[in-house]
């Protein structure tokens, strides 16, 4: 049973848009299965059917990509 707490999907409360990023090189299955998976946990926590649940993976080239101030193709 959910909490009296916890918001339903409404007009006032838009369902989120989750921007995922990542190193490129997962298979078509891997995304499938973390999207889902995302997805799941996302109508847990918010109570909202999953066809209002919107997810987008952009993968961005290690080169273009830092962390610590260091390149993580560098590292």
């Amino acid at each position: 049973m959910r909490t009296a707490s916890l918001r339903r999907c409404s007009r006032r409360n838009p369902m989120p848009t989750l921007h995922l990023e990542m190193h490129p090189g997962r298979t078509l299955e891997q995304k499938r299965a973390f999207v889902r998976e995302v997805t799941r946990v996302t109508v847990e926590t918010l109570t909202c059917p999953p066809e209002s649940v919107d997810v987008v993976i952009t993968e961005v080239p290690r080169e273009h990509w830092s962390k610590g101030g260091k390149l993580v193709a560098d590292t």
